[in-house]
């Protein structure tokens, strides 16, 4: 297994690198706001409502677009480049149409949220966001088209340096559009939304620009006739695969959105410890996920070139890079739990229950890290289905039940309901980690293609 790891790294980490820069706009956005003066728990308590509410879209579409890795990466092990021009056009089209369907759907949340039990001083301040942001979710899976169809060929470090440069213009203009810096107006809450449109708007151009004129994706162009028509089978395949990464991941966002809400049943103070313990936790998530999509990567490309050994010993190395990190996390989380929520408010009330929430988010850090790893090495066997239902049953018939119950019935409030998220996390790792071993045991077949390999080097350079 030694010899996976060094690949899976050098995968991984512009993957993580980039998957942080999605998050740290979320982590800017919501330490800008809640530094406001006078208003900062209420704007981190808007900000939890609506982060909540539209990352079940920005989830579904994301996980829409990642059925085109596993394609990719085995298209790139058989060496197929008219396959892999058509999953190009066809993720693309894909990616671009969801991305509408998305931002349309989002325009309905404001009438929803009323209607959630939320404080009407918060809803107020969200909705307006909402609105903004929501309209942010097309660039962004325009972005995800392309990304996913280079990540598949293992060329992870672009999508990492338009991230990160995104991220930096994303706190520029928060800086600028929250306070009314640099000659622009004060927006407030509002102004965080338009630095998220802004800055998704140019990764997408940029990374269109980077897929379609780059020396090493010359091969896989395709022609403005092929642009225009895309694969009618490439799409189903696309969509057969992503619509179950996307249903599982929704799951799992959907049930910490709704703990979320549940939460805001309890006032603004405890939602605005939520969204800074969430936001905390989500950015070692990010790190975690970028392992997981380095498994993908790597188990796809095994297993399009029927080496089933291999696969299985890639899987393993991604589960124990993502055990040592989210471990050495969980440490980490454990030690600065009074420390770094300070940085997103002052309120005595909001840090002494943020402190609390980030000790239990340190305790599910493994948890979390496996079960998306299991996920990720899962999608490189094209095996989407049955991880969709385990999350089905571990977050919505398992946690959040438990977590009503020990949260308004036990009266223990938000811890309650984020220790019955860390049981619903331990249950969907544990078993993914078994079906993994299970579907790669030695005698299983995994691909009945050519028994070629991309050369290393060329998988890996960027």
């Amino acid at each position: 297994m030694k010899e996976h790891l060094r690949p899976t790294l050098l995968l991984a980490y512009p993957v993580v690198l980039s998957q942080l820069g999605h998050m740290l706009v979320s982590v800017c956005d919501s330490v800008m706001v809640g530094n406001q003066p006078g208003v900062g728990t209420a704007s981190l308590a808007a900000i939890s409502v609506g982060v909540s509410t539209t990352n079940v879209l920005l989830i579904l579409g994301i996980g829409l677009s990642m059925g085109a890795v596993p394609l990719v990466a085995a298209a790139a092990g058989r060496r197929d480049e008219p396959a892999l021009r058509r999953l190009l056009v066809s993720s693309v089209w894909l990616c671009t149409l969801a991305g509408l369907a998305l931002a349309g759907l989002s325009e309905l949340l404001p009438r929803v949220m009323p209607h959630l039990g939320q404080a009407p001083a918060v809803v107020a301040m969200a909705a307006p966001w909402v609105r903004v942001v929501g309209w942010s979710l097309l660039p962004l899976m325009v972005f995800q088209g392309f990304r996913e169809f280079a990540e598949g060929l293992g060329l992870t470090r672009q999508a990492m340096w338009l991230s990160i440069g995104a991220n930096v213009v994303n706190a520029l203009l928060c800086y600028a559009f929250i306070f009314g810096h640099w000659g622009a107006p004060r927006m407030g809450l509002i102004g965080s939304a338009w630095a998220t449109l802004i800055s998704r708007v140019l990764m997408a151009s940029l990374m269109a620009a980077y897929v379609l004129r780059a020396a090493p994706l010359r091969p896989y162009r395709a022609t403005a006739a092929e642009w225009l028509r895309p694969h009618a089978a490439a799409l189903r395949r696309l969509v057969a695969l992503g619509a179950p990464i996307g249903s599982q991941m929704m799951f799992e966002m959907g049930a910490f959105a709704f703990s979320a809400l549940m939460i805001g049943w309890l006032g603004a103070v405890p939602q605005a410890a939520h969204q800074i313990a969430i936001n905390v936790a989500g950015v070692t998530y990010m790190a975690a996920s970028g392992i997981a999509a380095a498994a993908t990567i790597r188990v796809g490309n095994l297993r399009g070139a029927g080496d089933a050994a291999g696969a299985r010993q890639a899987g393993f190395a991604a589960y124990w890079l993502a055990f040592g990190f989210m471990s050495s996390m969980g440490g980490v989380l454990m030690l600065a739990r009074h420390l770094v929520p300070q940085l997103y408010n002052h309120d005595p009330a909001v840090l002494a229950q943020a402190s609390t929430l980030l000790l239990i988010a340190a305790g599910f850090q493994v948890s979390d890290g496996l079960q998306v790893v299991g996920l990720g090495a899962l999608r490189g066997l094209e095996d989407v289905k049955v991880p969709s239902l385990v999350a089905l049953l571990a977050y919505w018939a398992v946690a959040l039940p438990l977590g009503y119950f020990l949260g308004f019935h036990l009266h223990l409030g938000a811890p309650g309901v984020w220790a019955a998220l860390l049981l619903g996390l331990t249950i969907v790792a544990g078993v993914l980690l078994l079906r993994f071993r299970r579907e790669t045991e030695p005698g299983v077949p995994l691909s009945t293609g050519p028994t070629t390999l991309l050369p290393e080097a060329e998988l890996l350079k960027a």
